[in-house]
């Protein structure tokens, strides 16, 4: 493993200093949060550091974390945040407070693409061409060194990426959409865990 990247088994150390702008992301055994247990987060502060928490699925007792996640005065940068803070919601029994995606900042702000993947945005923004080969692979038991190295690259660019997208949405005028659009994400968020999958607004 990495010198850059730590493992933590069911939560974040009590010492640890992250700062005020985070990136985060969760691994789950699948996206129905209901069957499909949260099994790791992972969190960079924008260096080539990342922490990953590896869960004891059978309590999910992680107060650092939560503490982290609940905080309204740290930034949590996502990319589909839509899925993790539903699955941190439903397991961590935490909501997770001021947010920025990247996800919804690329759709808004790229409207010249049709691609907004993670791995796109990296490719584009930090000229770097990551493998995604582990993105559907099983987090739930003893993690493999790509595994975790794959998992850091999940949070390491999303700053960068965050900062280069906030230009385009102030330069094109849509920065004021993109900040609406943040607050609703909460209520989307439980609009899935109360079952809701429909556009809502459809007709």
């Amino acid at each position: 493993m990495s010198n850059n990247i730590k493992l933590h088994k069911n939560d974040l150390p009590d010492d640890l200093e992250l700062g005020n702008v985070i990136a985060v992301d969760g691994e789950f055994m699948g996206l129905n949060v209901r069957r499909d247990p949260l099994c790791l987060i992972q969190i960079s502060s924008g260096n080539s550091e990342a922490h990953i928490v590896q869960f004891d699925r059978k309590k999910y007792i992680a107060p650092n974390l939560v503490r982290i996640l609940n905080d309204d005065k740290i930034t949590k940068i996502f990319h589909y945040g839509r899925a993790d803070m539903a699955h941190i919601k439903y397991y961590l029994k935490t909501d997770t407070h001021n947010i920025l995606d990247t996800k919804i900042a690329s759709k808004l702000a790229r409207s010249y693409s049709d691609s907004h993947s993670l791995k796109t945005l990296i490719k584009e923004f930090v000229n770097i061409d990551i493998s995604k080969q582990f993105q559907s692979s099983d987090f739930g038991g003893e993690l493999t060194p790509s595994q975790i190295k794959y998992c850091a690259n999940d949070v390491i660019y999303l700053h960068k990426i965050h900062n280069e997208l906030n230009k385009i949405l102030k330069r094109e005028n849509r920065i004021k959409l993109y900040q609406d659009c943040l607050k609703f994400l909460k209520t989307r968020v439980d609009l899935d865990l109360a079952l809701f999958k429909d556009d809502i607004w459809s007709h």
